[in-house]
């Protein structure tokens, strides 16, 4: 199946706990490899500081089903920082997914409504409910 998937993680001080992710693996149900976004993208200069918040990967394949599973289950510095926005070919804007009690749960984001649809994406699509 030919689709497409955005996928960014959030996090403070994670960049040892992301690195396994920004190489190719095997073993993993998903290849594409996540890609760090350090500071300077935001400066425009040199190659940045080591710290790094963001990483983004795009999957254009429907294979990535364990990944919130997976990205859950990371041994987190700063649990509580880590946001993970999905947006699917399908999907009006971004959700958020947050670590609440260990586990990856969707954040309820004003004028959106969720429609679980397995057969079209992995987190169902995510529509604004103020278009016009």
């Amino acid at each position: 199946m030919s689709r497409y998937a955005e996928v960014i993680v959030l996090a403070r001080d994670a960049e040892e706990v992301m690195e396994p992710l920004t190489r190719p693996v095997p073993e993993r149900e998903w290849q594409q490899c996540f890609t760090r976004v350090d500071d300077s993208v935001f400066a425009g200069t040199g190659p940045g500081s080591q710290e790094c918040y963001a990483w983004v990967v795009q999957f254009t394949r429907h294979n990535w089903q364990g990944l919130l599973v997976h990205l859950a289950s990371l041994p987190w510095p700063d649990p509580h920082s880590v946001q993970v926005l999905v947006r699917d070919e399908e999907d009006d804007c971004f959700g958020l997914w947050m670590l609440y009690d260990g586990k990856l749960t969707e954040v309820s984001l004003p004028r959106t409504s969720r429609r679980i649809a397995p057969d079209i994406s992995i987190t169902g699509t995510l529509s604004r409910t103020d278009r016009g």
